[in-house]
């Protein structure tokens, strides 16, 4: 598995999303796009050629479940990793979500020190 180094982050809350980046880059080194909406992500895909998706279930438009959906319909998102942070991790959402292709699901509250590590053991799993 070559090193991960570009995540494509997709959360509308403007907090989360800035604490997610922040401890995405300044602890684990990633370059991060973060987008609000999946309508956004599926636009700026191509253009920033993520290693790999981190989704929250809960967004505007389409729901996280939708989004992943809408991504393997792509070419740039056909084969990319997909790990969904989120609150909704009851067990059948969480299986569901497993099911239709993500890789892991991380629960929110998240510890923004552990998250770069959590993420990359996930990544390191994959290969």
């Amino acid at each position: 598995m070559p090193p991960l180094r570009r995540i494509l982050m997709v959360e509308d809350d403007p907090d989360i999303a800035l604490l997610g980046q922040i401890a995405l880059e300044e602890i684990g080194g990633y370059q991060v796009l973060v987008c609000g909406s999946g309508d956004e992500a599926l636009e700026k895909l191509g253009g920033f050629g993520p290693d790999l998706a981190l989704l929250d279930y809960r967004l505007p438009g389409m729901n996280g479940a939708e989004l992943l959906t809408a991504l393997r319909r792509t070419p740039e998102g056909a084969e990319l990793p997909v790990i969904f942070l989120t609150a909704s991790v009851m067990q059948d959402r969480v299986d569901d979500l497993l099911a239709a292709g993500a890789s892991d699901v991380i629960p929110k509250p998240f510890d923004p020190t552990l998250l770069a590590g959590q993420i990359e053991a996930i990544w390191n799993g994959l290969g």
